[in-house]
């Protein structure tokens, strides 16, 4: 499968080029909303996968996003500026905490942020590789979840993100049918909970 493939990146450093960063900072500079189809693993350290499931991904910069997972559960992750609503669906269960303490906990999160990414993160080019130029993103806190973030971008823009967390597991995610900027109703950024919901508050 190409998205394991693609994680021989977390043991070896490429030459630096110039292209991921100065695709990073246009992605920032030039895409207010985005919305995609995602496929994502889950490896261990030792590379055995760990979850696989694919959904959809929708956010509205800053600070807005959706994250809604399909297969193979439903989960559903909302962030309307200030807080962050997770939905577990089978177990009608919501969890919810400020956005600002949460930001560096999710993909989702860090492509809706504000364009002071380089703020909190330091970055390296890592070359291309399978046709995409990728960088890394070293996080200045830590803080944050994530041990290091990789992007990867083509001409058409973001296709691949990889996380690897303070424990070494390795979250891959591929994204398909990338629209930039649509038009995106402002309801999709928000979340009630569910009548009878148990909601847990962090």
């Amino acid at each position: 499968m190409r998205l394991v493939l693609s994680l021989w990146f977390f043991s070896y450093t490429a030459l630096a080029g110039a292209a991921g960063i100065d695709m990073l900072r246009n992605f920032l500079q030039h895409t207010t909303t985005g919305k995609a189809r995602f496929a994502q693993i889950i490896v261990d350290k030792n590379l055995k996968q760990l979850q696989q499931a694919t959904g959809t991904m929708q956010f509205a910069r800053p600070g807005k996003f959706r994250w809604e997972y399909e297969k193979p559960y439903e989960q559903l992750i909302v962030g309307d500026g200030s807080r962050l609503w997770v939905y577990d669906k089978d177990l009608n269960q919501v969890s919810v905490r400020k956005l600002d303490k949460a930001l560096g906990e999710s993909p989702a999160a860090l492509l809706a942020g504000s364009n002071e990414i380089e703020k909190a993160y330091n970055l390296t080019n890592l070359g291309n590789q399978e046709g995409l130029d990728w960088l890394e993103a070293m996080p200045k806190s830590k803080e944050n979840a994530f041990e290091r973030v990789r992007l990867g971008f083509s001409r058409n823009g973001l296709e691949a993100m990889e996380l690897r967390d303070q424990f070494g597991q390795v979250t891959v995610i591929k994204f398909a049918a990338v629209e930039r900027n649509p038009k995106l109703s402002p309801d999709l950024f928000r979340f009630v909970p569910p009548s009878g919901a148990d909601v847990i508050r962090e």
